[in-house]
């Protein structure tokens, strides 16, 4: 059974354990109890959901390449700078 009986009932430290559980980082015990957890809470489920899909933008984010054109673009102008405060 859940400790949480309406919408809002989960404090910062129950939604900050929700974030070492999608990081790895808790024991199997609380993993487990965790994922008990928001088999039963809607709050957190929401929640979950939410950061894994921010989650798994940022990971499509970081693995995109940027130009060439645009680090040559960014390296001239960091020389420019350089040059202009020497």
């Amino acid at each position: 059974m859940s400790d949480c009986h309406s919408l809002g009932d989960c404090d910062d430290s129950r939604i900050e354990r929700l974030y070492e559980y999608l990081d790895g980082a808790l024991s199997h015990k609380d993993l487990v109890e965790i994922k008990d957890h928001l088999e039963d809470c809607p709050e957190c489920a929401e929640e979950h959901n939410l950061e894994c899909v921010i989650r798994s933008v940022v990971k499509r984010s970081c693995t995109e390449v940027a130009p060439s054109t645009l680090k040559a673009s960014i390296l001239e102008r960091i020389s420019q700078i350089k040059t202009v405060d020497h």
